[in-house]
């Protein structure tokens, strides 16, 4: 049987892929600090003698047997990462670094998680793998989309030195159940603000675009990739893209809202762009999303209304 360590899974994303995991029969050892995390994402697990849970934070080194780490833990939403800039840097270098030395003394497999924004706001629409990007390094998105950055070089830099056995994915904007209200992400915001009826905020004019992977998709694909020969890095994400205004549109459609559009300041560095090219996922480990944004927004608004008015 293997042994799970999923780092960061108390989050959004981990505590999906600690369900996956165990029911699947495996066992789990979840790492969490909770700074981002919460309890009530795993409380339907804590009872499951296949779940440990351990809180600690990937900055400080850890020693314990396990077969294989799903690297997961950093804050991922601007809101957050941007609260603490300095542990966002801190979390993504030292932390996968004591990842990388866990799974070298333990011989397992590594997969690790990084993200879209490696490509900065990108002169290259849609963005393939092969893309190297276009980071601003000293602004204050940095210490995420930088982190994320060295955190891969880290990764291949064990491949080549030590031959560890790495995955490394670039995973795109992700919705869906668990989602905290308040983490300024898109589709969070306007679903809340739309529920509360308040006025849904649109930055800029509304005319930067995105792509959005439901949760369980994006599960899917971290899965298929860490049981796969492909080191990567391999882009997961739905490619079909939205401007921001007509996600806010779908949103009061689906709601059958009448909420206006406030408009404000575009964030320093928010992309103006973003899409990613799956092709590489398609072919090399046979995964696509198969949930549309429209699909997806149903079960995501219903966690929300849970969230909001119970």
């Amino acid at each position: 049987m293997t042994k799970n360590l999923v780092t960061g899974g108390a989050g959004f994303l981990g505590s999906h892929l600690i369900d996956k995991l165990i029911n699947l029969g495996e066992e789990v050892i979840c790492l969490d600090n909770f700074h981002t995390g919460k309890i009530e994402n795993l409380q339907h697990l804590l009872e499951n003698k296949k779940f440990e849970l351990i809180k600690h934070d990937v900055t400080e080194p850890i020693f314990i047997d396990v077969d294989r780490i799903w690297h997961l833990a950093c804050p991922a939403s601007p809101v957050h990462y941007q609260s603490n800039p300095i542990k966002t840097s801190k979390t993504s270098f030292l932390g996968t670094y004591n990842m990388l030395g866990l799974a070298k003394r333990n011989k397992a497999r590594i997969l690790f998680t990084s993200t879209s924004e490696v490509y900065g706001d990108p002169e290259v629409h849609p963005q393939p793998e092969t893309y190297k990007g276009n980071v601003n390094s000293i602004g204050i998105r940095s210490c995420y989309d930088e982190g994320k950055r060295i955190a891969e070089t880290l990764c291949f830099d064990y491949k080549r030195i030590h031959n560890l056995d790495i995955r490394v994915v670039r995973i795109f904007n992700t919705y869906g159940p668990r989602m905290q209200p308040d983490d300024g992400r898109v589709i969070s915001n306007l679903i809340v603000q739309a529920l509360r009826k308040e006025a849904l905020t649109i930055y800029g004019k509304g005319e930067q675009s995105r792509s959005f992977c439901f949760v369980d998709d994006l599960i899917d694909g971290i899965f298929k990739c860490m049981n796969s020969d492909v080191i990567g890095p391999i882009n997961l994400g739905n490619p079909e893209e939205f401007t921001i205004l007509e996600v806010g549109n779908l949103i009061k459609k689906v709601l059958n809202s009448e909420a206006e559009f406030v408009f404000k300041e575009l964030p320093q560095d928010d992309p103006t762009q973003r899409k990613p090219v799956i092709t590489k996922a398609l072919e090399k480990v046979g995964w696509e999303p198969k949930t549309s944004l429209k699909e997806g927004l149903k079960p995501t608004i219903e966690y929300f209304k849970n969230c909001i008015f119970n």
